[in-house]
């Protein structure tokens, strides 16, 4: 655990992380296949291909049209080769790997990959999303007609779809980003597609002011549930992108402050307050007061942490005040995990000078006193900085917080 983490980890991430399967097959050998797409289509019968209409009934109906051409003739081989979708032999090596690389269009990729999908293997999706991440390149019409797909797409399907859109370059045009936003947006979709798509921008490399609001909006709304959860966590994402590239932290501040104090929902309002955690801001005085005021009216104790965390990062005249803040608010605080987030935190506001606040603190609350002199014998070795006192720590988590953040 980091000294600045309230947690022991991170937001989740969405999709899956396997192997990358290599894109470009075409003269690697017999061995490279076996080993890099093992098992791609099983079937029930050994030797016996699996059958277009076993493969059609995973899938949603769909008709061949889209930029790839009628019938997914992508080019390669006679017409007549490219009529239906292609049959793959139910073996441990796909022996048609290279056709598909080459041959697989926007067009006809869907038909092409349903029985793939169909056999569950997590390589093969990997593989898949990457083929078509590829077939998308930067072009805008492509990714708007992928993105039209994820309306009456499987579950597995969906994924391989929105992985696809979020790592393509056309994901960063502003018509496709917009598209993203207006399908994310809309109430007809369930609640797991639409987190799904608005996951999808959180590659961008900022957030114009009119799409900012829009997440925000919706991420503190009632109903919003886990489409609004990950519109707020992709709020958090861009504005540490756009942090590190030397961009305006204040806007996003401003709109997951507002998530953090106004979302009825209480997981929706740690992400908000939790996710600035991941950018130590320099925060104004503005700001501070906020966080401050979270400290006193946020319900949830881990929100309260978090807020914690956050004010710790304080500078100049704002240290007096939020060493302060952390005594009065360890006296009426009711939960001792956000008690020991107040606590250790002073000692990063103020160092050594936080020892006689600290020491008030362990008299306040009894358990705190074994925890004091440990600090106060750091401090007395001469250690002063925050990270090496917290790295110096027998045990970084004494009351078992940090376990229920995982």
């Amino acid at each position: 655990m980091t000294p600045e983490s309230v947690h022991r980890s991170a937001a989740p991430v969405t999709g899956p992380q396997g192997r990358r399967i290599p894109l470009v097959l075409a003269g690697l050998g017999a061995a490279v296949l076996l080993a890099g797409v093992a098992l791609l289509v099983r079937g029930s019968g050994g030797d016996e291909a699996a059958s277009p209409g076993e493969a059609a009934s995973t899938a949603h109906a769909r008709s061949p049209s889209g930029s790839g051409g009628g019938g997914g003739h992508g080019g390669q081989g006679a017409p007549e080769e490219e009529a239906a979708p292609p049959r793959y032999e139910a073996t441990t090596c796909w022996k048609d790997i290279e056709r598909f690389n080459e041959a697989v269009t926007i067009g006809n990729f869907r038909d092409w990959a349903a029985p793939l999908l169909a056999s569950r293997d997590p390589n093969v999706r990997n593989y898949l999303r990457e083929r078509l991440t590829e077939l998308i390149g930067n072009d805008a019409a492509k990714a708007t007609e992928v993105l039209g797909w994820s309306r009456d797409a499987g579950p597995r399907e969906f994924n391989v779809i929105m992985m696809a859109l979020r790592d393509s370059e056309a994901v960063h045009q502003p018509q496709v980003a917009a598209k993203l936003l207006e399908h994310g947006m809309d109430p007809t979709l369930d609640g797991q597609r639409r987190a799904g798509i608005l996951s999808a921008l959180d590659t961008q490399k900022k957030l114009e002011p009119g799409m900012l609001g829009t997440l925000a909006d919706f991420a503190k709304d009632p109903v919003s549930g886990e489409a609004g959860w990950a519109a707020a966590r992709t709020i958090g994402r861009v504005m540490k992108r756009d942090f590190n590239a030397k961009g305006n932290l204040a806007p996003y501040m401003d709109k997951l402050l507002t998530i953090g104090s106004e979302s009825p929902d209480e997981q929706i309002r740690y992400l908000a307050l939790s996710m600035p955690m991941h950018t130590t801001p320099v925060m104004d005085a503005t700001t501070h007061e906020r966080y401050a005021k979270v400290l006193t009216t946020e319900g949830s104790p881990e929100g309260r942490e978090a807020a914690a965390h956050n004010l710790s990062v304080a500078t100049g005249d704002d240290r007096a005040k939020t060493l302060e803040l952390f005594a009065q608010a360890f006296t009426r605080e009711p939960d001792v995990c956000a008690r020991w987030a107040y606590f250790r935190f002073a000692a990063r506001v103020s160092g050594r000078d936080a020892l006689p606040t600290m020491a008030n603190m362990a008299i306040t609350d009894p358990r705190f006193q074994p925890l004091y002199q440990v600090f106060e014998a750091i401090y007395a070795s001469g250690t002063l900085d925050f990270v090496r006192v917290w790295n110096s720590l027998p045990d970084q988590d004494p009351f078992t917080c940090l376990d229920r953040h995982e």
